[in-house]
């Protein structure tokens, strides 16, 4: 029941009216009763023990700037209404009503809205009221789900969450890539440990995405060091809580939901036709001094081939090539003619997708239970090869009553990932794909793949497969002795098997006469041929012991919890290899006959923890939250083997004091926060880096005893037993508010924290010692930021919309490190992560004698034969001279900081509405600021020789005579001069994508009666719509990395879907 404030309250309210929100349906449902009487609308609105609401807005709906706030004892009165008109009541925390006034006096009960004062967020075992969380703690729930064809949970996650950063990592798009993702930005610099967030699934560690979408009921995530602490060691750097649907009591329900889909590549690059590629590279080598790398042969076949001169079906000049007289092949590079677009003919356009989940729920006051299976069958890009992925989820969830004192939860899940694809689908494929010239050819006469082309490798060069399988049984027990004291035993086991194999197979190219030949595979010998399989196993155990008492005495609510918690890893791997296969046709290593070599390892972690937490809270006014935490790791040895890590938090809920009155009728909850605390990382690189070892295996040696390699062993390194705790320190102020009775809502964070005594490089040994320095606790890093969440919900007549939106924003900056030369190349104290530096530019010289002029003053060390079309860098220090000095803090020349690649202002919108039936929703996602420098092939096409060079429509906007107001410089083959580090062509990575549009309709129940059918929806949803950015064409400002380059991925994808909701 909420308490009314009187006398105060009507004085300083009486003069406000308050619009309406979302409203009720009927009358009766609110207990509304009239009596006859004539003249102004009044009446009287009572809470559910007839007490008088005082300042509940009462408006008409139609014209809200006329009503009425209640007084003292919950009457109101309005002159001027007309009978007929709809009246909107509404009062902090209840249900808003909706009643038609035919000229009777009113009597109104408004009910509590109970879901709204009682909405619970998931914390660190177990639930709080939203109202009373006084740590960072956001939470999204089963809608950010719904319909969205994504391929795991991660990308659905993408942007919901302010502080929670998802980002593509090296496997670009490829069907089963895995997002990176970050809790308020890098905890570490990778320089000897990670600092990932703990993901909790129903409570216990796993990877998200095996988790089904549809199965998920929400996501919390827990930011700050109070929040968090009572994970400890593996929640450093924040927690995910990801809870799974349960049974509810009542009839069995049954749910479908399916979809078909559609994607294609975005951002993929457009190669120049062959006439301005061949001109293009024929300019770079004049420019670089070089002779022509087309002749006026090449050219006019080329012309012939695009005009379709060449008719004749039976000769190669139709397929645009012609024959090598030495060694009757065809030709590619020289000698071909064609026009072809590589990555056109690489990726399919719409590659089909089908999923499918059905879930089963339902039960008793005793027992409820929830069944699910899901099915994911995808095709992937490739138009060569096999390119397949499928993914199978059986989850289970039984809750059981047993007595009143007594039940056990228990929750199955199994999920298994197929991936299919050819071996040579590697990091060099996508490298090698721009370096492929359109003027090469598909197929010869004979109908073959031409050669060195890819194509015969990914059809015919083997393939490799993934099957990943998980499978996590957990059992709960409950004891509740005593009203609110409540005992948990938890054990949970995690297992997880990989089995990973691949072959490549020898290849044949055709020659004029249709006659075979082996190829180089990749470079090597022709006609090679090997077989690789690689089994791992991972088991996983974890046990909770923990018991709370809850307990409130005159307003003041506390709560005490404490446990224990025991956590064991294990793993091992076992490898085999072999090559020369003795068919092709039974690809394993039983059919391999040289080079064959095992290897297996083994690893194990064990960890414990005791931990605590004290909640209290007086009338949800004054609220304090204190934990502690004391952890051990098996990484660690001796007396740093233990830690201890405390954590605290308060709260004011402002909105619950007296003098707050006045503005209660605009905001409704207004809570200041604040935290502290410790926690520590155990996250080494290393599961035992106090274990001095001595690697052994076969042929790591080149000596030969009897004619054969043995085993030998390496010296071991030095190892640091020293090793300890990361600690990680935050502190974190904040606020979180409803207003316009919470139809907007929001919340707001400010933080600080420090990663202390991480692992990095340490000072060198001397020389004579023949051995490195071993890593140890010598760095700190700080990391800081903010981070907004905002909400708009309301509805106009039987329109329902919302807005929501949300922006983060994080730095790093190195506080220690051991650098004492101030290496440029190195770790800084000082230095932000993801600075650039680089030379500053004036710009692209118009004419030779501009450049002479420029270089009089500022001539680069490095080039020669500058020209008009060279890029002018600037001099800095004033010395003549360009260059980077020592590459030092204290002498870097004519280096700036000219930028930084750590993506800033992260920002997702959401706008929803729904209208009889008919929904839509619109989630825009991006990055407001962010530099890039982009020095690779992709970005210059003509670079570092005509075999390591590209050429995409972009680049055809260079420098020239009749195109001086060109983007690119004067293309040349060389890597030395116009391509440094610099403020021309630093990239803006910043970019705004609709990350996903959907429109569903649900169709009226009246219909869906007729055939037993409880609802059916029915929707369109695409994702990846389109992009707005700034980067070079080139590029998707999502997919930056690649280990040959940046954007050498596979590419993300625009996906259509079509799907039905259906329940039973």
């Amino acid at each position: 029941m909420l308490k009314h404030y009187r006398p105060i309250a009507a004085l300083l309210i009486g003069s406000f009216l308050f619009s309406g929100t979302v409203y009720a349906t009927t009358n009766e449902e609110h207990g509304v009763r009239s009596v006859q009487q004539e003249g102004a609308c009044t009446g009287t609105v009572l809470d559910e023990t007839g007490m008088g609401i005082i300042g509940a807005s009462v408006v008409i709906k139609d014209n809200r700037t006329v009503g009425s706030v209640t007084d003292l004892d919950g009457k109101f009165r309005i002159p001027s209404a007309k009978r007929g008109d709809v009246l909107v009541i509404t009062y902090i925390g209840y249900k808003p009503v909706e009643v038609t006034w035919n000229g009777t006096p009113l009597n109104i009960t408004l009910m509590e809205d109970t879901e709204l004062l009682d909405e619970v967020v998931v914390v660190g075992y177990g639930t709080q009221k939203k109202v009373n969380v006084t740590g960072a703690v956001s939470m999204v729930d089963d809608k950010v789900f719904e319909s969205r064809p994504v391929q795991n949970v991660a990308q659905a996650l993408q942007g919901q969450i302010p502080g929670l950063t998802m980002s593509v990592g090296n496997s670009g798009g490829t069907l089963d890539s895995e997002l990176n993702f970050s809790i308020r930005g890098s905890g570490t610099i990778g320089t000897g440990s990670s600092g990932s967030p703990l993901v909790l699934i129903d409570g216990i560690e796993g990877n998200m995405n095996t988790v089904n979408p549809n199965d998920i009921a929400s996501v919390s995530v827990l930011k700050d060091a109070s929040s968090a602490s009572i994970y400890g060691a593996r929640a450093a750097f924040g927690v995910i809580l990801i809870t799974t649907k349960n049974g509810q009591a009542g009839k069995t329900r049954v749910n479908y939901t399916g979809n078909v889909r559609f994607s294609t590549a975005i951002q993929v690059p457009e190669m120049m036709n062959s006439w301005d590629f061949a001109n293009y590279f024929n300019t770079a080598a004049t420019n670089d001094g070089s002779a022509p790398v087309f002749n006026e042969e090449a050219l006019n076949n080329i012309k012939t081939y695009l005009e379709g001169g060449f008719t004749d079906p039976t000769t190669p000049e139709y397929y645009g090539t012609s024959i090598n007289p030495q060694n009757n092949r065809y030709r590619n590079y020289d000698g071909a003619f064609a026009n072809t677009d590589w990555f056109q003919e690489f990726y399919r356009k719409n590659a089909p997708a089908h999923e499918h989940n059905l879930s089963i729920s339902g039960g008793s006051e005793k027992m409820t239970y929830m069944l699910s299976g899901n099915f994911l069958n995808q095709l992937g890009l490739l138009r060569h090869g096999e390119d397949k992925f499928n993914r199978y989820t059986l989850n289970g969830k039984f809750n059981i009553k047993i007595t009143d004192w007594l039940s056990v939860n228990y929750t199955t899940k199994w999920t298994r990932e197929d991936y299919d694809r050819p071996t040579y689908l590697t990091a060099l494929f996508y490298h090698n794909i721009a370096r492929r010239w359109p003027t090469c050819f598909v197929r010869d006469p004979h109908g073959h793949w031409a050669p060195d082309m890819e194509i015969i490798q990914l059809e015919e060069g083997g393939k490799q497969n993934d099957q990943k399988n998980w499978v996590t049984n957990q059992l709960q027990v409950v004891l509740e002795p005593i009203k609110d004291w409540h005992i948990n035993l938890e054990g949970s086991m995690r297992q997880y098997h990989r089995a990973y194999g691949w072959a490549v197979l020898p290849i044949y190219g055709y020659d004029a006469n249709n006659q075979p030949y082996l190829l180089s595979w990749n470079g090597g010998a022709a006609g090679y041929s090997e077989a690789q399989e690689v089994r791992e196993a991972e088991d996983y155990f974890s046990t909770n012991l923990y018991t709370d008492y809850s307990k409130t005495i005159n307003g003041h609510y506390f709560k005490v919890l404490a446990g224990f918690n025991a956590e064991l890893y294990r793993g091992n791997n076992l490898s085999g290899f072999g090559t020369d296969l003795i068919t092709a046709s039974v690809p394993q290593l039983s059919t391999t006959q040289d080079n064959q070599k095992t290897s297996n390892g083994a690893n194990e972690l064990a960890m414990a923890g005791f931990f605590g937490r004290i909640n209290y809270n007086w009338n949800e006014r004054y609220i304090l939250e204190a934990n502690l935490r004391y952890d051990g790791s098996s990484r660690f040895i001796g007396d740093k083997r233990w830690g201890l890590f405390p954590s605290f938090s308060a709260g004011w809920n402002v909105a619950r004091e007296e003098f707050f009155e006045p503005l209660a009728p605009w905001i409704n909850t207004l809570k200041l926060r604040g935290s502290w605390g410790q926690l520590g990382n155990n996250e080494l690189d290393s599961y035992y880096p106090f274990y001095q070892s001595m690697p052994t295996g076969v042929n790591s040696t080149s000596w030969l005893i009897n004619g054969q390699k043995l085993n030998a062993a390496s010296l071991p390194g030095i190892v640091n037993s020293l090793f300890t705790w990361e600690t990680i320190e935050s502190w974190d102020i904040g606020f979180d508010w409803g207003a316009f009775n919470n139809r907007f809502t929001g919340s707001f964070s400010y933080y600080n924290r420090w990663t202390k005594d991480m692992v990095a490089a340490a000072p060198p040994l001397p020389g004579i010692l023949g051995a490195s320095s071993p890593k140890m606790n010598n760095a700190d890093l700080k990391s800081y930021g903010w981070e907004i969440e905002l909400s708009w919900r309301d509805r106009i007549a039987d329109f329902n919309y919302g807005v929501r939106f949300v922006l983060d924003d994080n730095q790093q900056k190195i506080t220690k490190y051991y650098n004492p030369t101030g290496d440029l190349n190195s770790y800084y104290v000082g230095r932000m992560i993801g600075e650039i530096w680089g030379y500053t530019t004036v710009g692209i010289a118009q004419s030779q004698e501009e450049m002479d002029a420029h270089l009089a003053n500022n001539r680069p060390n490095w080039g020669t034969s500058w020209q008009a079309g060279d890029v002018m860098y600037k001099d800095l220090n004033g010395d003549g001279v360009v260059n980077g000095g020592s590459q030092t803090l204290s002498n870097h020349g004519d280096l700036s900081i000219i930028g930084n690649n750590t993506p800033r202002y992260k920002f997702g919108l959401t706008l929803d509405g729904a209208w009889k039936g008919l929904d839509f929703s619109l989630f825009f996602q991006g990055v407001m600021k962010r530099d890039y420098w982009l020095g690779d092939v992709y970005f210059w096409g003509a670079q570092g020789g005509m075999w390591q060079s590209a050429g995409f429509v972009e680049h055809l906007d260079y420098w020239s005579e009749d195109n001086r107001d060109a983007y690119y410089p004067r293309p040349y083959f060389g890597t030395n001069k116009n391509q440094q580090t610099q403020t021309r062509y630093l990239q803006n990575a910043a970019y705004l994508r609709l990350k996903n549009l959907q429109v569903g309709y649900t169709l009226p129940k009246k219909w869906m009666d007729r055939i037993g059918v409880e609802s059916l929806r029915v929707y369109f949803s695409a994702d990846n719509v389109f992009t707005v950015s700034s980067i070079s064409g080139v590029y998707d400002p999502e997919l930056l990395g690649g280990d040959w380059g940046s954007g050498k991925l596979y590419p993300l994808q625009r996906t259509w879907s079509l799907g039905l909701n259906l329940n039973f």
